[in-house]
Formats: C-alpha cells, sequence, structure tokens
C-alpha cells in the first residue's frame, strides 16, 4: 500500500532535491513507513506475536469444517428427545473458530423472539466466547443469565479464544467461568490448588462438561456435581430437587438431559489415573520448522496425533485403532438397543395414558424411563467415550437396559389392567419420519431460521457469527 505514495512523493519533490529537499522527503517516508507499519500492527493480535505457533494453530481449527448430522445417523433421538429442542437439530462439533457461527444457526437456539416472550436464555453463550464472561462482569452473573440470548447476540465478537484458557496475554492457565470455579470446589479440586497437569484438565473441563441452567436462578449454568459427577450422583442431585428439563410430549416422563461430560468420564479413567489429560490427546508438545517445541492448539483427535501423544505407552497404532473399533461397535450395538427399547416404552406409558391411568399405577414405569434414558445420555452425550472410558460407558448402558426393562415390564401389567392389547409404535427408521411422528416440520423451522439470519444476524451482528456459513 506504502509504494505508490512513495512514487508520488518521489515524483513531487524532484524540484526540491537539495540536501534540505531530500531531508524532508526521508523525514516524510520515515513517518509513512512508521504509520503504515503502525496501522497494520493495531490489526495484529498481541498474541499472535508472543506466542506464534499456538496462535497460528489455534486459527487452524477453521479447517475442522466437517460436521455430521447425528439425528440423520440415529434418528431414535428425536423421539426420545420430543419435546425439546435436541430433536430440532443435532450435529456433531466442528473446530472451535465455529463456536460463535453454529450456537447462531442451529435450529436450536431458534428466531427472533415474539413481543412478550421470555425467549432463550444467554447462558446459551457461555461456553461459546470469551465475550460470555466479559459480560458476566459487565451485567452481574444473574444478569447476564437472565438476559435473552438474541439480544446480546451483537455483543459477542470472538470465538473461543486465549482467553478462555490463559490469564490473557501469557501461558498461566485460568479458569475463567463462575461455574466452573464453583464446580471444581464442589468435587474438592479447587482449580488454584492443582498443579498445571490438573490445571489443564479443569481448563478444558469448564465446558466439556454437562451442565443445566438453573430456573430459580435466571437460567444461571450450573454444574450438578454437589454430592459428586457420576451419573448416579448427579441423578441424586436432580432426584432430590425434583429438578426436570422438560415433559416428554409422549409418555409425560420428567426428562433429564446430559450435555457432553467428557470431563466426568475422563475424571475415572485410566489415562487420568497416569496423569494423562485432555492436553496429553488433544494438544500435544509438537514442534515448528525451527525446531522450537510448542502446545499445538489445533485441538484433534488422538489418533491424528499416535506419535506424540499416544506413541509412549500405545507402540502398535493398528493394534489400538482394532481396539478401539471393536470397543466402538460394542457400545453402539447396546445404544441401539436401548435406545429402541426407551421408544417403546415411551408409546406403552402413552397407550396406558390414554386408557386412563393414574399416576400410582405410573410412577414406577416414569421413573423407570427417566433413569434408563438419563444412563444412555449421560453416555451417548460424551464425544469420545469410547476412547476416554468404555468402561464406564457399557456399565451405564447395561445399568439402563435393567432399568428400562423393568420399566417396560410394570407398565405391561398397567396395560393388562386396563385391557390394553395393542400399541402403535412409530416408524423412526430415517430423520424424516421421526420427525413426522412428533410433529416438526423442519422445512418450517428452516425457513424461520434463514430468516432471523438476514434480517438480524447478517446486519446487526459480527462477522464471526457467520464463520462457515
Amino acid at each position: 500500500m506504502i509504494n505508490p505514495i512513495i512514487d508520488v512523493m518521489m515524483k513531487a519533490t524532484r524540484p526540491l532535491r537539495s540536501k534540505t529537499g531530500l531531508g524532508i522527503i526521508v523525514s516524510g517516508l520515515a513517518l509513512l513507513t512508521l504509520t503504515s507499519w503502525s496501522l497494520q500492527s493495531a490489526e495484529i493480535d498481541p498474541n499472535q506475536i508472543k506466542f506464534p505457533n499456538q496462535f497460528a494453530s489455534w486459527e487452524a481449527t477453521v479447517e475442522q469444517d466437517e460436521s455430521e448430522d447425528m439425528l440423520a445417523q440415529y434418528p431414535a433421538s428425536i423421539i426420545l428427545w420430543a419435546g425439546s429442542s435436541f430433536a430440532k437439530e443435532y450435529h456433531s462439533p466442528r473446530g472451535h473458530q465455529f463456536a460463535v457461527a453454529d450456537v447462531t444457526h442451529t435450529l436450536r437456539t431458534g428466531v427472533a423472539v415474539a413481543e412478550g416472550d421470555k425467549g432463550l436464555s444467554a447462558s446459551c453463550w457461555t461456553c461459546k466466547t470469551p465475550d460470555a464472561p466479559r459480560l458476566m462482569k459487565e451485567m452481574g452473573i444473574q444478569g447476564f443469565s437472565d438476559a435473552n440470548f438474541v439480544d446480546l447476540g451483537s455483543e459477542i465478537k470472538s470465538v473461543v479464544y486465549c482467553s478462555d484458557c490463559h490469564v490473557d496475554g501469557s501461558a498461566e492457565l485460568a479458569l475463567p467461568r463462575p461455574h466452573a470455579q464453583d464446580a471444581m470446589a464442589k468435587i474438592k479440586l479447587p482449580f488454584d490448588k492443582q498443579d498445571s497437569t490438573m490445571q489443564g484438565a479443569q481448563v478444558c473441563g469448564q465446558c466439556h462438561v454437562s451442565y443445566y441452567f438453573q430456573p430459580e436462578n435466571n437460567n444461571k449454568v450450573n454444574i450438578p456435581w454437589i454430592f459428586g459427577n457420576t451419573a448416579d450422583t448427579i441423578e441424586k442431585y436432580y432426584d432430590t430437587r425434583r429438578f426436570y428439563e422438560w415433559i416428554h410430549p409422549i409418555s409425560k416422563t420428567p426428562i433429564l438431559k446430559a450435555r457432553h461430560p467428557e470431563f466426568e468420564h475422563w475424571s475415572r479413567s485410566t489415562h487420568a489415573k497416569k496423569g494423562v489429560t485432555c492436553i496429553t490427546c488433544h494438544m500435544p508438545e509438537t514442534k515448528d520448522e525451527q525446531g522450537n517445541a510448542f502446545t499445538d492448539h489445533k485441538v484433534a483427535a488422538a489418533m491424528d496425533n499416535f506419535e506424540q501423544a499416544c506413541s509412549s505407552c500405545h507402540t502398535n497404532r493398528a493394534a489400538m485403532v482394532k481396539k478401539l473399533d471393536k470397543t466402538k461397535a460394542n457400545i453402539d450395538a447396546k445404544a441401539r438397543n436401548v435406545e429402541s427399547l426407551l421408544v417403546k416404552a415411551h408409546y406403552e406409558a402413552k397407550a396406558a395414558w390414554d386408557a386412563g391411568a393414574t399416576w400410582p399405577q405410573m410412577n414406577d414405569s416414569i421413573m423407570a424411563i427417566r433413569h434408563a434414558q438419563w444412563r444412555w445420555d449421560f453416555a451417548m452425550a460424551s464425544h469420545g467415550l469410547y476412547a476416554h472410558n468404555p468402561k464406564e460407558g457399557v456399565e451405564l448402558l447395561d445399568k439402563a437396559t435393567e432399568q428400562i426393562t423393568y420399566g417396560r415390564e410394570a407398565l405391561a401389567r398397567v396395560l393388562s389392567l386396563l385391557s390394553v392389547e395393542k400399541v402403535e409404535y412409530p416408524d423412526y427408521s430415517t430423520k424424516e419420519k421421526a420427525h413426522a411422528a412428533i410433529g416438526f416440520v423442519e422445512a418450517d423451522a428452516v425457513k424461520a431460521k434463514q430468516a432471523f439470519i438476514k434480517e438480524e444476524v447478517d446486519k446487526h451482528w459480527h462477522p464471526v457469527a457467520k464463520t462457515g456459513y
């Protein structure tokens, strides 16, 4: 940009090519050069200068742009999540650069809020951007969570970034989200008392963890670990409070929802016992072209980093892949079986209600559905369960099978008492058929979402809300 300006100056000052004139020219060029450098520097992130390799690898998460439609792969989930936004759209996660755009564009976050409606809580922004902790400080935690997701959209200007995990401008680890600070204290692992290995896991765990919004606290994010962080102790917490996320429209079951409990599963794993954390496997130390070592911030699948991350303990990559594939196949088979039993139970409960069943008759069955679906969800919502803690995954699904089998036996007795001879089960062999079974019209939701993106996001929100779309 500066070269054309220099040419113009040199031509315009040709008559001044005296000693004095040359001094003026040199001074002018120095000023222009300084100004140009300053303008360019203003656009460069300080962390990019201080940590160039880490910054470049973080930026490279934009390459992780592939996503799978999980509802299309597992349409039974639509029946199990009927009545919630999860039944509308559920895709596998993309790289950190897409965090804001994906939560903006998903059908789960809805559209512009109708006048008089509360709308979705701004808590949905909590783990997508460092603007969330900033807004919590400015508005207060309660003020932030009580605000509307859409209303704060124009405030969101950064994706998951350095300050989400570090004291800004340094390599020192940080835990900026209040819900995570509280949760680690609950399980007697306060962040400031841990070594760097555990702190690193906790930094990932502030977002890669199961949570819920507290309805009595303006939908503030809370991690339900008062009794512990296993599926059993979290269930105890929820049951003690009579908490549910929604009432299932088919079976009338008060449903619990798990959300990617990676930290919980990891914390009880063989890897955790050996001090192997999320960072060890997904962000291993690597070297640049000059041989300088740095932590790779392009958070990737562990097998992509086998030599750096796994080879010190696992010498044979092919054998490891074979074992993982076998484990995955076993867990998948168990999960599909549980899903089939749960779908039948939801519709058997509907048939009983339709025939005049009472709550005293239905209580055991409904609680069995609630608890079995919770364990299925606690297993399947966890990304990488097959590698993180397959033993716990199998135990959860086996227990879920036992619980829902008991629930269906109880339902069979109720149906017999009410002289119900036949139960109608839906065809959920495809995503489209499952959506039809619960009465959700995806085309209408997509049309409303596109209108919202055009009128609100494209006009008023930061470009990060459109990354990858």
